[in-house]
């Protein structure tokens, strides 16, 4: 009897053993299982949390520089394994160096001509530029139609009079050659090479100040630059305003656009380059740059 209980104790003991052995078996493979999951779990958060690389070329339109080095400054500083470069050669430059496939973006401060478009380009319109007709205070003119600013600009109107304004010569001031805001002006009114400065000045700024200090004088300026010491008269009833550029109604303003070749293969770096400047985000950027946003 004591054998039988014996036996039967050891049976016990060897169950017992088993099932411990079995238990801690389950968790050190449950152990296991986390040690393999969890480098997979680290490598997708790394995965998620990496940068873009690489490197975008922009290339064509003068105009549009402040607007796209203040794009290149923030997004480089966002993603630094990625470089930007920007090459100001001109719009057509732009144009043909996206059609060549010569820059990942051609830059043109203007909209794509018809047969442009049906070569095969995009254009995407990234920002508007708005131009302000501004005279002095004293200037009792409030408004003036795009034939009478061609008009005062090349010459062919040379007393204020002439536009009910007071019986004075017309003086105009504007940029220098090379000058963006001054293509800006001379292209949308077609006065290029043909108007007559009275000064040429190499800031905005500038511009404005001269005008402000002289009753006989009328330039132009950047809408955002345009301060109270000088009047921005209305073109054609229509008042240059960051609305009135927006909708269309008011004249003197053109787009800023990349251009890209259909079917063109574009790196992540492009991609996220484009998407940045048409974000949101990108509007303050532009108007401190002195151009207007799309919306």
């Amino acid at each position: 009897m004591k054998k039988i209980i014996a036996m039967v104790l050891s049976l016990c003991l060897a169950g017992a053993l088993l099932t411990a052995c079995g238990s801690q078996t389950t968790e050190t493979a449950g152990d296991t299982a986390e040690a393999t999951t969890a480098p997979t779990a680290a490598a997708e958060e790394q995965e998620e949390t990496a940068t873009v690389s690489g490197t975008v070329t922009t290339g064509g339109s003068t105009s549009v520089e402040k607007v796209v080095g203040a794009f290149i400054e923030a997004f480089m500083q966002a993603n630094p394994d990625v470089d930007v470069t920007y090459d100001p050669t001109g719009s057509g430059a732009g144009i043909t160096g996206a059609s060549e496939e010569t820059l990942d973006i051609g830059l043109s401060s203007r909209a794509l001509k018809d047969e442009e478009a049906q070569s095969g380009l995009t254009g995407t319109t990234f920002a508007l530029d708005g131009i302000a007709i501004i005279v002095n205070n004293e200037n009792t003119v409030e408004d003036l139609t795009l034939e009478q600013i061609k008009g005062l600009a090349t010459g062919e109107i040379t007393n204020w009079s002439e536009v009910g304004g007071p019986d004075a010569p017309v003086v105009l001031i504007g940029r220098e050659a090379g000058s963006g805001t001054r293509d800006g002006f001379e292209s949308i009114v077609d006065v290029e090479d043909a108007c007559k400065y009275e000064q040429e000045l190499n800031s905005t700024g500038g511009v404005i100040a001269a005008v402000a200090s002289n009753p006989n004088a009328f330039g132009y300026a950047s809408l955002s630059a345009v301060e109270d010491t000088v009047k921005a008269v209305t073109v054609g009833g229509v008042a240059a305003t960051e609305e009135t550029v927006q909708d269309g109604t008011y004249q003197i303003q053109r787009p800023f656009v990349f251009v890209t070749k259909d079917g063109a293969e574009q790196s992540e770096a492009v991609k996220a380059f484009m998407e940045f400047a048409l974000s949101a985000d990108a509007a303050d950027l532009i108007r401190n740059a002195g151009a207007v946003p799309l919306a």
